[in-house]
């Protein structure tokens, strides 16, 4: 059965075998754009959302105002200097929304382009040359792949991925894919001299010196997601991703021009709009608990739109692929008798296996590590 088969069925079709759709999928190794490039109209049904999952939303759309809270942008031009209101808007931005954009970020936006043109290179490739990379084995470093929760998940979402882990062990350069090899390392190296920068302040914000982030190893482990979301005939039926918070210290985010990023922000689904050479940042669920809730991961979902592809790189600062024995708990430092430890202590490769087993169901991971009171 071909990639295509999927459309053949459709909802309330009592011959439909959802796993035997999925497997089909998965064994295609073409990826969502391989069922695009089949020629469907519709989507197939194990992109369907859900009814109880479209109802999540009728709560927290609403009508789009000109007074509607939009995303703090924060310059860092000139943060060799005075960093004390770099520090401050971070700590807002961290504090309120866990989402902001820098700009002036020091990541050249030649080299921005070079790795939004790079990852949309290597998801066109023909399947011939793509399909030696695709496998889900947890432990590969440098794979293709749609959808890590596929089976998981109560609908797939209109995405493929190329997951390349950069750091703490270094991948020999030709394990990357030569159409993007290039350019995925040095915009790698970019990024983490930006997130090291970025953890100083977090750190600073938090109260502690500039290291201590650091120091637990929160910018040692660094991974690149080169997300690839092609157009969809019918968008209002899908998601290009699940509603989820990030299962990681920090993210850095580089979109495209496309749009589709929301945040949701007070019981309603904020835009994050791309800005030319910009950079997303977002709170990842283990700095909040490190954090003891000072700082807040919260939920984020990217449409499927009739435009595309959309291509977007997440840089995602974890220990996924480096086991480590360090505990993580919230930081002594921050805790007293008016603000005690909202969460247990923790092994990071637990953290990650309870995220990775549940898939994007909506539900928060932490959730599972807090402590009852």
């Amino acid at each position: 059965m071909d990639v295509a088969s999927a459309g053949k069925s459709q909802a309330g079709n009592s011959d439909y075998d959802r796993l035997q759709e999925l497997r089909a999928f998965d064994d295609s190794k073409a990826g969502v754009k391989g069922v695009v490039d089949a020629g469907i109209t519709k989507v197939p049904q194990i992109f369907l959302r859900p009814p109880e999952d479209i109802a999540t939303d009728e709560p927290i759309s609403g009508e789009r105002t000109p007074t509607q809270f939009r995303i703090p942008v924060i310059d860092l031009k000139n943060v060799a200097g005075d960093r004390s209101g770099v520090v401050a808007g971070v700590r807002l931005a961290a504090e309120a929304v866990g989402f902001f954009q820098v700009v002036n970020h020091g990541v050249p936006v030649k080299l921005l382009d070079e790795m939004v043109v790079a990852a949309r290179e290597f998801h066109e490739l023909p399947l011939e040359l793509k399909v030696e990379y695709y496998s889900r084995d947890m432990k590969k470093k440098v794979k293709y792949r749609s959808n890590f929760d596929l089976y998981q998940s109560k609908y797939v979402n209109w995405r493929d991925t190329l997951k390349c882990v950069m750091a703490p062990e270094p991948v020999e350069p030709q394990e990357f894919p030569p159409v993007c090899r290039d350019v995925i390392i040095k915009f790698s190296k970019q990024v983490q001299t930006l997130g090291n920068l970025l953890f100083e302040f977090l750190s600073e914000a938090l109260g502690l010196n500039p290291n201590h982030l650091k120091d637990m190893d929160c910018t040692k482990g660094h991974l690149l997601l080169c997300h690839y979301y092609p157009s969809c005939p019918e968008p209002e039926l899908t998601m290009g991703t699940s509603r989820h918070s990030d299962p990681d210290f920090l993210t850095i985010l580089l979109q495209d021009n496309i749009g589709g990023l929301q945040v949701l922000h007070q019981n309603q689904w904020i835009d994050v709009p791309p800005i030319p050479g910009a950079l997303v940042v977002n709170i990842g669920d283990v700095l909040q608990l490190i954090s003891n809730d000072k700082f807040k991961s919260v939920e984020h979902r990217v449409l499927a739109n009739h435009r595309g592809p959309r291509v977007s790189i997440a840089c995602f600062f974890t220990l996924d692929h480096c086991p480590s024995t360090r505990i993580y708990g919230p930081i002594k430092e921050l805790l007293s008798e008016d603000n005690p430890p909202l969460y247990r202590e923790i092994l990071l490769q637990d953290f990650n296996a309870h995220y990775n087993n549940k898939g994007l169901d909506g539900i928060s991971a932490l959730a599972h590590f807090k402590l009852q009171r």
